[in-house]
This record gives structure tokens, C-alpha cells and sequence, in this order.
């Protein structure tokens, strides 16, 4: 049974890849009914690692099986008459479609916005893409690496006398599934207390990435200030050191009082004087990462983290994955969540990004096979 909150919500997902069908995926996790539009071939997301014993193979692609939990799949052809056709019976009682198109490819297949409204007048069509539907750069190509660099995430980070580097992994396109997601429960929140017509919401996944940087980009609007990567790599106060077994981030957080921090550390010599003021430890900034970095090999990453978190200071050991997979904090949350799979069986997946006590998350669907749901969408029509 769905009692979840989006239930009886119809979204049409042409989506492909990650960022869109991240999107699409958080809508269907929290009960909408998504219908994942592939394209004869599949999700080109289907042909990306990682694989079950490192075998490729278009069902057993870990990215895709996790970005389409919950939703229903069916193949069509959408430069032929019948594809587009089956397409638009399916927009006729849809309440969204999300597509991670070009901005030039839906309307050079007669299937933009203006022709999907006159359709559906009440449909709203969530588009998301490297750069938004306009400017300059909206029919250039982008990578992740490419949006982390024009985004200015990438002259922040790394070391000081390095070049700029990126963070692991996608998470551009994850933070435009997020924006993506929001803006499409936002324009049904309008549509149903307006009572009015349906829009097109658009989204830049490099204007998503530009957003997180509000205080950096600020400082520089209000104070002409420039942020970048930070000259004091090697400090054992602000960045990891090695411990007994693993990595501690030993943050001080809002350090009033330096002598407790030196008990706290168990190294009485922090309290001379010559250290007290941070102005002071700057000037012996040598001399405090000596007696600290020392200290932290004394005890295991695990050990410093409770210890410190007792004295209030937020450490955090630095965690591997296979930290993340056996953590207690995670399994008592009751995080991870298991799906059985025709083609894998059952795989464990990261689970919901929030909670509500009243209509929770939904774990009911694997991610489609190919094609899974075609007789029982389309009923024998063209595809």
C-alpha cells in the first residue's frame, strides 16, 4: 500500500544518467508513480560502473539500480511517429515529466514545452541541464569536472601552493537532482493552490553548484574579498592527521578556552604562555603541530572522536567506506536499505535524504529491467 507522501502524483521521467534521474528517483521514493521513459537501447547510466564482479552488463549497473528505485520502466522510440505518440497519451493525465535533454533536443522532436501544454495545459515539465535552457553556454557539453571549475568550487579547494582540484565523485549532479526535485514539488504546490496552468521549471545544474557557495561568493560582493585554498595545509588544528589507525579531523570549533583543548589533547605543554592567544600559536604554529600530531598517534581515530565529542569539540574520524557501511550511528537510524533485484538479487543502497513521521519513504521497487513495464503501461500501442 503507497501512504506515502506524493502518492496518485503521475511523473513521466526522461531522464538519463544522474543528475535527472536523481531527481525523479527522491519523487518516486516518496510515492509518486514515475514512469522511466528509456529509450530502445537504455539509459546510457545502464553501461556505468560499478558491476557485480566487475562484469559489465545493462542490468547490473550499481548507479542505475540505485537511481531508479521505485519506478516503473518502458522503452520507446521517440524519433518515430508511434514513439512520440505513446508519449503523449502518457503526458495526457501526467502531473509532471522531467527531462536531461540538450535544450535543443525536445523541441527538435516536436515535444517542448508549448506542444506538451497544449496536451496537458495543467502539466508541469521540469528540464534540467548543464547550463539552463539560454545563454551562451546552453548547447555546450559539460563533465563534472568541467561544471566544478566554471562553478569556482574547484579554486577553493586543495592545497595552497597546488592546483585547484574537485571533490570525489558527482556531486554537481546530485545537488541538481536535489534542485531539480524541489522545483518540481514547488510548481505543483503552485499548480494546486492556484488552480491555474502548469510551467516549466529550469534548471542549470551549474547554477546549483554556484549556489552552495553563498559565503565565499558574498565575500566577495560585499568586501571585493577573494577566497582560495588555504596556505596552512599541514595545521593539526583544521586538517586530518594520522593517528593510531586512521585519520582524525580535529576541529576546535569554537575554541574559548585554549587550556581546555590543551587538557582535552592531553598535552599539558599547550598551556605555556607563549601559546595562549591565536595569534600566538600562529607565530608557533610549528611547535603546536609537533606536540599535537605526536599526540594524535598516541590513540586510534575512533578513540580520539568519542574522546574529544566528551569534551565537547567536534572531531570525526576521517571514514573509508567501509566505516560508512559498518557504522553503528547508521544502523541504528535504520539508513541503509535493501532491495532484492531479478538480475543482482539483493543489493544495499544509502537511504532516504530526510524523514517524515506521517508518510514515509516508500521501499517497494527495484530499479526496472528494460522495457519491464511496457505491456502494462502501453497495453500493445506503438512504442
Amino acid at each position: 500500500m503507497n501512504d506515502s507522501v506524493l502518492k496518485d502524483i503521475k511523473i513521466i521521467d526522461l531522464t538519463q544518467h544522474i543528475a535527472g534521474p536523481y531527481c525523479t528517483k527522491l519523487l518516486a521514493d516518496y510515492g509518486a508513480d514515475v514512469i522511466k521513459v528509456e529509450r530502445p537501447s537504455g539509459d546510457p547510466a545502464r553501461r556505468m560502473g560499478p558491476f557485480p564482479g566487475h562484469e559489465p552488463h545493462p542490468e547490473k549497473s550499481g548507479l542505475f539500480l540505485y537511481l531508479n528505485t521505485n519506478k516503473r520502466g518502458v522503452t520507446l522510440d521517440l524519433k518515430s511517429d508511434g514513439g512520440r505518440a505513446a508519449l503523449l497519451d502518457l503526458v495526457r493525465d501526467a502531473d509532471a515529466l522531467v527531462e536531461s535533454y540538450s535544450p535543443r533536443i525536445m523541441p527538435s522532436l516536436g515535444l517542448d514545452y508549448q506542444t506538451l501544454s497544449k496536451v496537458n495545459p495543467k502539466l508541469v515539465m521540469t528540464s534540467v541541464s548543464s547550463f539552463g535552457r539560454n545563454g551562451r553556454y546552453s548547447e555546450y557539453r559539460a563533465t563534472e569536472l568541467v561544471l566544478y571549475a566554471l562553478c569556482g568550487m574547484a579554486y577553493i579547494t586543495g592545497g595552497y601552493h597546488r592546483e585547484p582540484v574537485k571533490h570525489g565523485y558527482s556531486q554537481a549532479q546530485y545537488l541538481g537532482g536535489v534542485a531539480a526535485a524541489s522545483g518540481t514539488v514547488a510548481a505543483l504546490l503552485g499548480l494546486w493552490r492556484n488552480g491555474g496552468q502548469g510551467q516549466q521549471v529550469d534548471v542549470s545544474i551549474l547554477e546549483c553548484a554556484i549556489s552552495t557557495l553563498f559565503t565565499t561568493f558574498l565575500d566577495y560582493t560585499y568586501a571585493g574579498l577573494v577566497s582560495r585554498r588555504q596556505p596552512s595545509q599541514g595545521s593539526s588544528l583544521r586538517y586530518p592527521a594520522p593517528t593510531k589507525e586512521g585519520y582524525i579531523l580535529p576541529t576546535p570549533g569554537v575554541m574559548g578556552d585554549w587550556d581546555t583543548y590543551a587538557a582535552m589533547a592531553e598535552v599539558p605543554e599547550l598551556q605555556d604562555p607563549k601559546f595562549a592567544t591565536p595569534a600566538d600559536r600562529q607565530l608557533h604554529s610549528d611547535k603546536v603541530d609537533n606536540l599535537l600530531k605526536a599526540k594524535w598517534l598516541e590513540k586510534t581515530a575512533e578513540e580520539w572522536f568519542h574522546h574529544a565529542q566528551e569534551w565537547r569539540f567536534p572531531f570525526s574520524p576521517v571514514n573509508t567506506m567501509e566505516d560508512i557501511s559498518g557504522s553503528l550511528q547508521l544502523e541504528e537510524r535504520g539508513y541503509f536499505v535493501e532491495f532484492p533485484h531479478p538480475a543482482v538479487g539483493t543489493l544495499r543502497y544509502p537511504g532516504a535524504p530526510f524523514r517524515m513521521s506521517e508518510t514515509p519513504r516508500r521501499q517497494a521497487m527495484p530499479a526496472p529491467i528494460l522495457g519491464q513495464h511496457n505491456a502494462e503501461i502501453f497495453h500493445g500501442a506503438a512504442q
